[in-house]
This record gives C-alpha cells, sequence and structure tokens, in this order.
C-alpha cells in the first residue's frame, strides 16, 4: 500500500494505548497515512482510570511540531490533549511557523474514567486563541457545554450550543451526540451557514475507550487525502462505529475500540 498522505499528532499518551497518541497513530496508519507526533503529557492509565500525567515541557513540544514539519511537511494537523496555558501558547506559536491549514482540534478535557486532563485557565486560551485558528473542533457533549455555557440535553441543545461555539470564532464544530440517552446516534456539524446531522445506530459497548481521539484522527485522514470536510465527518464517523461494533473487550474497565478493523492482511501474513 502507498502513503495516501501525512499527518501530524499533537497530543497526550496513553500507556494503555486505547487512547491519545497511540489511539492517533492506529486510525492514520489503518487509514492508509503516514503519522508523525508531538507529545504534550505522558499518562499511566489503564481501562479503569488515570493514575498519573507528567507534563513535556513546552519548549520541547515546540521543538517536536517544528523540527518534524520542517523535514516532513504534513497535510494536515490533529491537536488532541493541551493540558496548560503555557502548552497551548507554545502550540500556537509552532502553529504560526509551519503554517498548515487543515488543523483540527479534539478538545480534551476529561477521561472517560472522570480524571480532569485540563485546567480552567487552559480552557479559557482554547477558547480565546486556539480555537479560532483551527478548521475544526470536535467536542462531545460535555466539553460542548463548558466551551458553550449551555446545558445540553437534546438534538437542539447540540445545535444551540454548537451556534454559540461559532460565535465565540470557530469555523466548523462537531458536536458529538454519544453521550445523549437515546438509540440513535447523532452527532452534529455546525458552522455560520449549515447544520449537517450524522445519525447512525448506537452500540451499546462499555469497551469506547478513546472513541474521541480517534474520530477527531480519522476525519484529520480524511481531509489530508483531500475530501472535503462533510465527507470526512461521514467517513470518520463510519469508522468509529465499526470499530467499537468488533467489540474488542480488553481490560476490567473501558476497553479501547478495534483501530485495526480498516485493515485486509495480505494473504502471506494471514
Amino acid at each position: 500500500m502507498r502513503l495516501k498522505s501525512k499527518v501530524l499528532i499533537i497530543a497526550g499518551s496513553d500507556s494503555s494505548g486505547g487512547a491519545g497518541i497511540q489511539a492517533d497513530i492506529k486510525t492514520v496508519t489503518s487509514l492508509g497515512s503516514y503519522a508523525m507526533t508531538a507529545i504534550t503529557a505522558v499518562t499511566a492509565q489503564n481501562t479503569t482510570g488515570v493514575k498519573s500525567i507528567i507534563p513535556i515541557d513546552p519548549n520541547e513540544i515546540s521543538n517536536q511540531i517544528e523540527f518534524s514539519a520542517k523535514d516532513i511537511r504534513p497535510q494536515a494537523i490533529k491537536i488532541g490533549m493541551l493540558h496548560s496555558k503555557q502548552v497551548i501558547l507554545a502550540v500556537n506559536k509552532s502553529l504560526n511557523k509551519i503554517k498548515i491549514k487543515k488543523i483540527i482540534l479534539d478538545p480534551v478535557m476529561v477521561a472517560k474514567g472522570g480524571a480532569k486532563l485540563i485546567n480552567t485557565a487552559a480552557i479559557s486560551f482554547i477558547k480565546n486563541i486556539l480555537m479560532k485558528k483551527v478548521l475544526l473542533i470536535t467536542p462531545n457533549i460535555p466539553e460542548a457545554e463548558v466551551l458553550s455555557g449551555i446545558k445540553i440535553r437534546s438534538t437542539k441543545d447540540m445545535i444551540n450550543a454548537g451556534k454559540k461555539i461559532i460565535e465565540l470564532g470557530a469555523k466548523n464544530v462537531l458536536i458529538k451526540g454519544g453521550h445523549l440517552k437515546s438509540k440513535i446516534m447523532v452527532d452534529i456539524l455546525i458552522n455560520k451557514k449549515s447544520v449537517t446531522e450524522f445519525r447512525s445506530k448506537k452500540h451499546n459497548s462499555k469497551n469506547t475507550h478513546g472513541t474521541g481521539c480517534t474520530l477527531s484522527s480519522a476525519i484529520t485522514t480524511y481531509l489530508s487525502c483531500g475530501k472535503d470536510l462533510i465527507k470526512s465527518c461521514e467517513l470518520g464517523i463510519k469508522y468509529v462505529n465499526d470499530a467499537i461494533k468488533t467489540n474488542t473487550n480488553l481490560g476490567k474497565g473501558n476497553g479501547p475500540i478495534n483501530h485495526l478493523n480498516s485493515i485486509i492482511l495480505n494473504k502471506k501474513f494471514k
């Protein structure tokens, strides 16, 4: 298989392999593209929760971004866990230097187990600086509530929250509907001109660790290959749904999804 594109991932490491940088690399690779990374933090975690978080020095994060992109220029960038305002400022400065247009921000704030992964000052810097720079932001419902200040209990609330986030300066926002209690999964893409709903069957599974990281990386990969935003979201959502459906059932808590679902092995490797 020839590589379709190059993607730079700026995110934290998940030692259990289900989310973060590890999930991002698996996703980009499974969809046929080349993944580069800038690690923002190292976490010790498993399917039951997060034990510890060690931040990486902001200057070293910038070094990873700029030195990698100088040699292998990415077509798109995915941003995940940014745990402090110093990290956000460093990332923003590096993005200004390398000038990539297709940037997707997954505003990682809370882990599946409930551990807070970002501080209040960092949330403010995301809203006031980074959100205005990126092409797309992909919050789940709790994150969209934090960003918009709107309580979300329905798809109508999702749309109102999305419009509020657009008013704050975002170009496009994809609000993920997994936290709503419904039989149908509804994800909603909103910008100043349109509202697009993506409806799919909701799979009841405790093995959904890393779905947000995976979705944003899948969308980034499809965008990097030249697909438009709506199609990239549609294909990214399908990839995640298929990965949940196979239900790998690893670990004692919220297990990972199956990132390899899209890979067809050559006969000689079977």
